[in-house]
């Protein structure tokens, strides 16, 4: 039976993506929380594929929850100068206020959110597309899994 793809998942706190590959099998892409930026990783596919309701892997789920929780989890982990660190920064001010006001966000503020997390995760794509091409980063990123070293 073939496997329908994309598929996205949420593999613990990294997003993961299944596609076909050329040679007509599966490749999966793993969001590093070290870089931001996905890189080459099939060796989950099997267990993603397999997981149950109470195991760390959720999904599969559409792309849009694909591209949210990769924000929310980019956004939660890295840190760094320039545009999409600064809308990150409008997004936490958001929530910021919503856990002073001890409420929930309102439709504006998710559909808000919501936009805004697409957005950062099209300019994460043009950065990776940028840096393929041998241009120089744009930005610098600093991880909490490395911010010690």
């Amino acid at each position: 039976m073939a496997v329908r793809t994309p598929r996205f998942y949420k593999y613990y706190a990294q997003t993961y993506r299944i596609d076909s590959a050329p040679n007509g099998g599966l490749a999966g892409t793993l969001l590093d929380l070290t870089t931001g930026f996905f890189v080459p990783d099939s060796s989950h596919i099997r267990e993603v594929m397999r997981a149950t309701t109470d195991s760390n892997i959720d999904g599969p789920f559409g792309e849009e929850k694909f591209v949210q929780e990769t924000e929310f989890e980019r956004s939660h982990y890295l840190t760094g100068d320039g545009p999409i660190f600064a809308l990150y920064d409008t997004i936490k001010g958001i929530d910021d206020v919503v856990r002073r006001e001890e409420r929930r966000r309102t439709p504006q503020e998710v559909a808000l959110i919501q936009a805004l997390r697409k957005r950062t995760f099209k300019m994460w794509e043009d950065e990776a597309a940028r840096r393929a091409a041998g241009e120089p980063p744009s930005f610098t990123v600093t991880s909490r899994f490395n911010a010690g070293r």
